[in-house]
């Protein structure tokens, strides 16, 4: 099993720290969503991983080898970093096939993945034609085009249409399924949650966290129950009596800060009392990780004055 192990990692460009004595691990069977501001130091920590810039400190391997010293790098990691990086006079089918050809791999390969990527009607044009999602769509295919056991795609979203968006989170998906390591940057919380299994989140070049998704998400929020009945009246009075706080809300539903669905729900149960619906709040991974790196983001927006605040 092939795994991205990073210890130690610091990159310096002059006097800027990129990349702050990183230590994090990707491991095989999941997909790690790699996040953090502008200027975190994901790119350069992708980069670092795929031997594009030299380190100033520390490791970045990939099965423990550095990834310059692997035997056929293409068919052991699968990245798409720039999806503007191929040549737009090309075909999609040329540049794949030059990619097949100095790699050991033949033509079939090349069609199978320009199919799998939605690209196999579009084969024989030229690249300087093609959209943003469909250039995303490209890379993504030459990513898969050596059957990889490490991949690791950074904004693969972008461009995309809804369909693109499904496909893409589903292929991620089934490639960790299949044993694959994955790591996956991006900017879309909605769309990571979706798709990934384990977070590392990065702010100012440093690890803010390393852990499984539900973990993050739990650690950054308390539990709190939402629930509706018809007797309304009677059910605050026995959560008032077993010492909840409930609050009801505009839309009649009660909300109980400290307590778990199944709590309430027993309670409910015991004392007769029909629920007409019943779940769990937590916080989401957007409000949990602007939480986390408030301060570690580089660039940030300033609201702008209210309109209706009175001039001093």
């Amino acid at each position: 099993m092939t795994s991205i192990d990073v210890h130690e990692l610091t990159k310096e460009f002059g006097t800027t720290r990129a990349v702050d004595n990183l230590t994090f691990s990707v491991r095989p069977g999941r997909v790690t969503g790699f996040l953090g501001p502008n200027g975190a130091g994901k790119s350069t920590t992708m980069r670092l991983v795929l031997g594009l810039d030299r380190p100033t400190g520390g490791t970045a391997t990939i099965g423990g080898q550095l990834y310059a010293t692997l035997g056929d790098p293409l068919r052991r990691v699968g990245a798409l970093l720039d999806a503007q990086a191929a040549h737009g006079a090309r075909t999609a089918r040329n540049h794949l096939l030059a990619l097949a050809v100095s790699n050991g791999l033949g033509a079939r390969r090349v069609e199978e993945v320009l199919e799998e990527a939605g690209l196999g009607a579009v084969g024989g044009a030229r690249i300087k034609t093609f959209s943003l999602g469909m250039r995303q769509r490209l890379g993504i295919a030459a990513a898969l085009l050596g059957d990889p056991e490490v991949v690791m795609l950074d904004e693969p979203s972008n461009g995309l249409d809804p369909e693109g968006i499904i496909w893409i989170r589903e292929l991620m998906k089934r490639l960790a399924r299949e044993g694959r390591t994955v790591l996956v940057s991006s900017h879309l919380m909605n769309e990571t949650s979706s798709f990934a299994d384990h977070l590392v989140i990065l702010g100012r070049g440093r690890l803010l966290a390393d852990l499984p998704m539900q973990e993050f998400l739990d650690s950054r929020s308390r539990p709190r129950a939402r629930v509706r009945t018809a007797e309304s009246t009677r059910l605050r009075d026995v959560l008032i009596r077993k010492g909840y706080e409930p609050a009801q809300g505009d839309d009649g539903c009660w909300t109980i800060e400290g307590a778990k669905a199944g709590e309430i729900g027993a309670i409910a149960a015991t004392e007769g009392i029909p629920v007409l619906e019943l779940t769990d709040e937590q916080v989401t991974l957007e409000q949990a990780y602007l939480e986390l790196t408030a301060d570690s983001a580089e660039f940030a927006s300033v609201s702008a004055p209210s309109a209706n605040r009175q001039e001093a």
